[in-house]
């Protein structure tokens, strides 16, 4: 199973802006060349996993329920950017601001349980929401202006209230994904 640890945007409006920049990132594009992430997608990793064996999944459930004691927290969601540069885009990003240190702490906490598990990361954890790749041409100027127009806009606050181990089946028309664990973070009831 191709696997990864999540937590997604619950406050809607914040989303609904998210979803706007997104829809006005799409529009720099030519020729298909921005793969926009679906609506229904959009989180922010907090630890992609890989391919992970099915026996393997009722450990890692395991260490994904650590986060039951962690408390619940708020996340501003603020900035864009692209990674690797701005001049050479891969990914398009919305970033986190406040609120990304406990983000940091939360996967921290999960991290050496879920290690023996998990692709070895390349780069350094930074909390942010992908909204689209760049598998083609696009408008490097309409991108670039973009950007920077919304380098300090605050799309607004959110709350963290669960962590989600998420599978991930690839296709060509877009990744589905699906929710296979819930862990909701301390004091937070299940509605279920």
């Amino acid at each position: 199973m191709r696997a990864f640890t999540a937590v997604e945007i619950e406050n809607r409006e914040t989303l609904s802006k998210i979803l706007d920049f997104k829809s006005r990132v799409v529009s720099c594009s030519k020729n298909r060349g921005l793969k926009p992430v679906e609506d229904e997608n959009i989180h922010i990793t907090l630890r992609f996993l890989g391919e992970v064996p099915e026996d393997s999944i009722p450990s890692i459930i395991a260490c994904i329920k650590t986060a039951e004691v962690f408390n619940p927290f708020n996340i501003e969601v603020k900035g864009v950017g692209a990674f690797p540069t701005l001049s050479r885009p891969r990914v398009i990003w919305v970033g986190v601001s406040a609120g990304g240190e406990k983000l940091k702490a939360l996967r921290d906490m999960m991290e050496a349980c879920l290690k023996p598990f998990a692709k070895p990361d390349r780069n350094e954890f930074t909390p942010h929401i992908t909204v689209a790749r760049v598998k083609g041409r696009v408008d490097l100027a309409c991108l670039r202006d973009l950007v920077e127009s919304y380098a300090d806009f605050i799309f607004g606050q959110s709350p963290v209230t669960e962590v989600k181990l998420k599978k991930s089946v690839l296709r060509p028309e877009g990744p589905i994904y699906t929710d296979v664990l819930r862990v909701r973070l301390k004091g937070i009831k299940n509605e279920d």
